[in-house]
């Protein structure tokens, strides 16, 4: 019998061990795959802060003679190299994630999709990661590039959330009841991050951290846009706070009092490295905490959201 011909039952061995319930596997997947997205800020953050933007200084080879960083490159190509590298890592984790889940792609089409999405984007985000070289690190192609790896923060957190039966329509359980004034805060709290994050990569392309000596600039006002980019997270705060009272007042338990704490903690903690990077000369290793803690915001909040959503009203 040919390969060709017995390739049918390969398959089938193989289907006849995977998954047919979202197990501790797809879990530990889905918490895999929100951990790698937001190392990926990290790792990002790392090549502009150090200098490192253009440390692989073409594209998709990292020299015009090599696919990899070499030893003359230094230290620059070697931290450059890495953040390319770590997009492999997460393409295996998406594939697995969509392997596991074939038995289940019908049933749970809600994981499925989620998980072909995050794969999908390794590519994309590879084009755009390119042209940023390519553009001799052009701060709005940076920019987007930061943006896209935030929105698939945003999706590796629901995915975690429905691998958990924490939200959607397969939920464990049916989550406490709210006041109603919580689900459209809680939504706009979600909308303000990704405002402030967005506002934030104006700030960083008009600061000193531009990934290269010779990088361009967006030659904006930093200070003005400084101040601008404060509003959204006053009200990412005020809604936060609100959200805490009514939780602390009505005595709510479970998910969503976990949820609200946790993003009062990351809100905070923001705020704090933001006022101090601010007064202090924007300090590379604060910039680097102040974006992870984008990364945390945006998940925090986007879990939150959530929850709310899934929430029956009071």
């Amino acid at each position: 019998m040919s390969t060709a011909s017995r390739l049918p039952q390969i398959v089938s061995r193989i289907t006849s061990r995977l998954p047919v319930t979202v197990d501790s596997a797809v879990r530990r997947l889905a918490v895999l795959s929100l951990i790698g997205q937001t190392l990926l800020v990290v790792t990002g953050g790392a090549v502009r802060l150090t200098a490192s933007g253009l440390g692989c200084p073409t594209w998709p080879r990292c020299t015009s003679g090599s696919l990899v960083n070499t030893p003359e490159m230094g230290i620059h190509g070697f931290i450059e190299f890495g953040n390319r590298l770590l997009t492999f890592a997460l393409a295996a984790v998406a594939v697995l994630m969509l392997v596991y889940l074939w038995n289940l792609r019908k049933e749970r089409k809600d994981l499925f999709l989620l998980a072909l999405g995050l794969l999908a984007s390794i590519p994309a985000q590879a084009v755009i990661g390119g042209i940023t070289v390519l553009t001799r690190l052009n701060p709005w192609v940076v920019g987007l590039h930061f943006l896209v790896s935030m929105a698939l923060v945003v999706f590796a957190t629901l995915l975690v959330n429905r691998a958990y039966g924490r939200t959607g329509r397969f939920m464990d359980h049916a989550l406490p009841a709210l006041p109603g004034v919580l689900r459209p805060v809680m939504t706009a709290v979600a909308v303000f991050s990704a405002v402030a994050v967005m506002l934030g990569v104006v700030v960083t392309g008009a600061g000193p951290h531009a990934g290269d000596a010779n990088a361009p600039r967006n030659d904006l006002d930093w200070d003005l846009f400084s101040h601008i980019h404060a509003v959204p997270a006053y009200l990412i705060t005020a809604g936060t706070l609100f959200a805490c009272y009514l939780v602390l007042r009505r005595h709510i338990s479970g998910p969503f009092r976990a949820a609200v704490l946790m993003l009062l903690g990351v809100t905070l903690l923001q705020a704090l490295i933001g006022f101090t990077q601010y007064y202090n000369g924007i300090p590379a290793l604060l910039v680097g905490a102040h974006m992870l803690g984008a990364a945390l915001l945006m998940s925090a909040a986007t879990n939150a959201a959530d929850i709310a959503r899934y929430s029956p009203a009071r």
